[in-house]
């Protein structure tokens, strides 16, 4: 990776945001990602779309919780790729921005057949990543790289970009440039992520995930200033929120497990339980809309 830099106007309360510490946040959770959300290959780190009509129970096992929250992951995968078109015209090139351990170019390469390459910035990631792609049978259509998106030059060589829960550790501005350079006329930049709308709790949020999340208007300026217009936008929120109650059942399950068998846990019980009763408090930010989740979809001008 790239020499990385502060480039990201501070928080609310004047810190400023060090972008250095999100390559060491993602390896520091690689093994908690894979443990809760394996085991793969296609591995997610992203809210998933719930019915809001159905209230799932938690009163089950922690391998239904595990299967239900996977599954849920997916389902907002195939939704987002539904409703911007893909399954008519799906890209024959996708640029996956914050791949994570690859759970979404997989998605990409394996039901809609793009060549995706995935940029990440944690180094751990890229043998897991080519590890799972080999498991599904895209190894050859799926390449992860190690890169920092403000330092990417790459130009019109990609179909669509997509970015899932990651543009929220990027500086906005540089994000859309980058990618309306990357993109062919007429190609596709699909975003899921979390909008602030109450700034009390920008902090909180920003703090405990190391982010900094931002505002709609900003991503619509910053997207207008690069060329790419606002085509779809699709609040989601009330569909996601029910993520976190299934995701406290399985912290809890968790400790249960783990204090029944003795067990050395992949996570601490602190960290349990602290990330447990964070899950509880972000249930009401987003039941209450003071953070939303949205499905973006931007387009470069062109045929």
């Amino acid at each position: 990776m790239m020499e990385s830099k502060l480039i990201a106007p501070p928080y609310a309360n004047g810190k400023v945001f060090d972008e250095e510490q999100v390559p060491l946040y993602y390896s520091r959770k690689t093994a908690d990602i894979l443990h809760k959300y394996g085991p793969g290959p296609r591995v997610h780190f992203h809210m998933g779309l719930f019915d809001p009509h159905h209230t799932p129970n938690t009163t089950v096992s922690q391998r239904v919780l595990k299967r239900r929250i996977v599954a849920s992951q997916e389902a907002i995968l195939d939704h987002s790729a539904r409703t911007w078109g893909v399954h008519a015209a799906p890209p024959r090139r996708l640029l996956d921005i914050g791949c994570g351990v690859g759970g979404g170019s997989l998605y990409w390469a394996q039901e809609h057949g793009a060549e995706v390459t995935g940029l990440t910035v944690a180094a751990e990631h890229i043998p897991v990543i080519k590890d799972f792609a080999r498991q599904a049978g895209v190894g050859d259509r799926v390449t992860p790289l190690v890169g920092d998106i403000h330092q990417w030059n790459e130009r019109r060589l990609y179909d669509a970009a997509y970015a899932n829960e990651s543009s929220g550790y990027m500086d906005r501005e540089r994000l859309f440039e980058v990618v309306a350079n990357a993109l062919k006329p007429g190609g596709w930049f699909g975003i899921q992520e979390h909008f602030i709308c109450r700034p009390e709790w920008t902090d909180f949020i920003d703090d405990y995930y190391k982010t900094r999340l931002g505002t709609l208007p900003e991503y619509i300026r910053a997207a207008a200033a690069a060329g790419l217009e606002l085509e779809q936008d699709e609040d989601v929120t009330d569909r996601v929120a029910e993520f976190w109650i299934q995701s406290m059942a399985w912290n809890t399950a968790e400790l249960d497990r783990v204090e029944a068998s003795g067990v050395p846990p992949v996570w601490t019980r602190e960290r349990l339980t602290e990330s447990t009763v964070t899950h509880g408090k972000l249930f009401r930010i987003w039941r209450d809309h003071a953070v939303e989740t949205r499905l973006l979809l931007f387009r470069l001008a062109g045929s």
